[in-house]
């Protein structure tokens, strides 16, 4: 039995490893295994961030990609925490939503707090990376302005 709460709670923390796609469909998930992708580039674009700093054009078009991909597993955890017991057996748990051990589909206070936590964390993040990438492109937009202007 697939448990709704040990799903939302991979999905917020492990998300960008893609470990909830493990969890509900195994190790045959395409998501699964492509979702570090954009990971590894975030955190790449961290790093030049760190070596070349701030003015690195191509940091200010990798990082953004850590955020969405952290924001859009935050969202992946809040769907799976307010999904209804029934739509949760019958999605991950077939044959055995009739069962009398249907409980891995309730949703309980440990599945609110992640829901929670996912939203605050999921939002700040999306945010976060919205206003660096956009100040990051508007300043290269203007530095370019004024190249053209001398």
């Amino acid at each position: 039995m697939k448990n709704k709460t040990v799903a939302a709670w991979l999905a917020f923390l492990g998300g960008p490893l893609g470990l909830h796609c493990f969890y509900l469909r195994g190790f045959s998930s395409l998501p699964g295994w492509l979702l570090p992708i954009p990971t590894a580039l975030g955190l790449y674009g961290i790093e030049r961030i760190r070596l070349h700093g701030l003015d690195d054009g191509l940091s200010w078009a990798l990082v953004p990609l850590l955020g969405f991909t952290i924001s859009g597993c935050a969202l992946t955890a809040i769907v799976y925490g307010l999904m209804s017991p029934e739509k949760w057996n019958a999605r991950y748990n077939p044959g055995r939503a009739d069962s009398a051990d249907t409980t891995a589909g309730n949703t309980n206070w440990l599945t609110i707090g992640a829901v929670v936590l996912a939203l605050f964390f999921g939002s700040t993040i999306l945010m976060a990376s919205l206003a660096f990438s956009f100040q990051r492109y508007f300043e290269h937009e203007i530095e370019a302005g004024r190249k053209i202007s001398q």
